[in-house]
């Protein structure tokens, strides 16, 4: 009999090892158990209960689950590269869907070492071998940091304030690990090493459908839309944590903080000037997942379009929802909202036509209380000189604008794709960054805690999911909103914002981890972020004044 475990709390008093404890309910679960969460705090499944509490066994078909897998894999890759070729320096980069992407510094990326790294993983996973944690004094630390590079930056940063260092070993090999790690390499059962422009690429199942990998999707924009970030900031020499730290004690930041906010600038007037270039474009479309700065981005945009000699237009398509009645529901009986459906399609699309052939149209606006639209005398005609803006989650899918001709469009999809590592081995999760700044933003002009943030990210996300990434590579461009600085500068805001959520509490777990990220940053003050910047789209006192 199959046990489903995922969400399934239990009470537990017994002292032990969480795996010898629970091993006939690991044995028997629908999907493989990878990980715990013991009093709201993630563990690995050789964590020692030595007091009564909650526990919750995670398996692959969580998110939480799928992330213990990806980091475990990022391990027994690491592992599998040292035994294969030692001199070789590998680095984990980004992630695209349901993979991630590794660059090798000094080697060339060949087909003959696909297949040995193929080979090796397999026989690595094959023996089930145990993954343990050890705790080091920083003397041991530094000797170790001096005999293998492996870690460099991380123990870096730990060597700095840290007494104890924590790293995981699996027979010879070391390495540090940011994030729980699966107890043993058996756990990772499914994976797949492809060649991937000049570098690796493992792709591996997603917590939806964890028992198999999914058909390879190439996000060729999105890719590149990274790899050029990542090129700048590794020029700037900021491409890692203890390196952004470096420049603030330095006092190099600023510099380093006028350079971000001038790349930023320079890609915004590159999308004015081609849209301008253009003739034939009548209307701008921009999505983005939550908290990319779509607002902002919108607004400086606009100050481009303006220096082409183009007046922006703006249209919310949050005034086009159905009617209350007709709003489509999901699974739950509850009222969706974020699907594409909730609009009123053919009207949007009726004025749309209407006004790029010139004539005037009456715009609603949607009463959200009484669930209608209503119409108040605001009538627009667009003169030779404007183009509609529009900003909104199904702006990059076609039926949102199906009556409009393609030629007659310019697609943007936006987001805050991160580049910053914390080492060779361990990086910033995109959606861990978007997560701080909503955090903020919510708290600072919406008046939400940071605890109700955590609670409701997860339906965020599930939206982005369904609604926003399937059509990123149907962008014309992909900008990227991320700041190498910005974790410096919202740190003195969201660290005791997470700090007041405590064991007690189920967004305890990810408050936790977020803070063991977060202290590895030195922090610099709001004054410092330009009045014009993205950020201040979250931090308020900014030049727009969009909150």
């Amino acid at each position: 009999m199959e046990i489903q475990l995922s969400d399934k709390v239990i009470e537990i008093k017994q002292k032990g090892k969480i795996s010898e404890i629970f091993k006939n309910e690991i044995e028997k679960s629908k999907y493989e158990v990878i990980a715990a969460k013991f009093n709201n705090e993630y563990v690995n499944l050789d964590y020692e209960i030595k007091e009564s509490g909650k526990l919750e066994l995670i398996d692959i078909s969580t998110k939480e689950g799928m992330k213990v897998y990806r980091r475990t894999l990022t391990y027994i890759i690491g592992k599998a590269f040292e035994k294969l070729y030692p001199d070789g320096i590998l680095n984990a980069d980004y992630q695209l869907s349901n993979s991630m992407f590794y660059d090798v510094e000094n080697m060339e990326v060949t087909d003959e070492m696909i297949e040995k790294l193929q080979k090796t993983m397999e026989e690595i996973v094959q023996k089930d071998l145990p993954i343990k944690q050890i705790v080091m004094t920083r003397k041991e630390a530094t000797d170790f940091f001096e005999a293998n590079q492996t870690s460099r930056g991380r123990l870096q940063l730990d060597l700095k304030n840290n007494n104890k260092i924590y790293m995981y070993y699996c027979e010879n090999y070391f390495n540090y690990c940011y994030g729980t790690l699966g107890n043993r390499t058996g756990c990772v059962k499914k994976f797949e090493v492809k060649k991937y422009n000049d570098g690796i690429l493992i792709r591996y199942p997603s917590h939806k459908a964890p028992n198999h990998i999914a058909k390879f999707v190439n996000n060729k924009k999105l890719a590149w839309a990274i790899e050029e970030y990542e090129d700048i900031h590794r020029i700037l020499n900021v491409e890692r944590v203890y390196k952004l730290n470096e420049a603030i004690e330095q006092d190099r930041i600023q510099e380093v903080i006028l350079l971000a906010e001038a790349l930023h600038e320079k890609k915004i007037a590159n999308i004015a000037d081609n849209i301008a270039k253009n003739k034939n474009i009548k209307m701008v479309l921009i999505a983005g997942p939550s908290s990319s700065g779509k607002t902002t981005f919108a607004q400086r945009l606009g100050i481009q379009l303006r220096l082409n000699r183009l007046k922006p237009v703006t249209i919310s398509v949050d005034n086009y929802f159905v009617e209350r009645k007709d709003t489509p529901r999901d699974e739950k009986g509850e009222y969706d909202f974020e699907c594409i459906e909730a609009i009123d399609l053919d009207l949007f699309n009726s004025h749309l036509t209407k006004l790029l052939n010139g004539e005037e149209v009456e715009l609603p606006e949607f009463d959200f209380i009484e669930g209608t639209k209503r119409y108040n005398g605001k009538k627009i005609r667009l003169a030779e000189d404007e183009i509609l803006v529009i900003e909104g989650i199904h702006c990059l899918n076609d039926k949102l604008t199906s009556k409009i001709p393609a030629e007659q469009k310019y697609k943007v999809y936006i987001s805050a794709l991160t580049v910053l590592n914390l080492d060779r081995f361990n990086r910033i999760s995109t959606t861990d960054t978007r997560l701080v700044r909503r955090i903020v933003r919510d708290y600072q002009f919406r008046g939400y805690s940071a605890k109700h943030t955590i609670r409701t990210w997860d339906k965020v996300n599930e939206g982005e999911e369904k609604n926003i990434f399937p059509f990123q590579e149907e962008a014309d461009f992909i900008f990227n909103t991320s700041l190498i600085y910005e974790l410096c500068a919202l740190k003195p805001i969201v660290m005791p914002l997470l700090e007041e959520i405590t064991n007690k509490d189920e967004e305890y777990a990810e408050a936790h981890r977020l803070v063991n990220m977060l202290k590895y940053f030195e922090t610099i003050p709001n004054e410092y972020v330009p009045k014009n910047s993205l950020l201040k789209e979250f931090l308020g006192g900014g030049a727009f004044d969009v909150n």
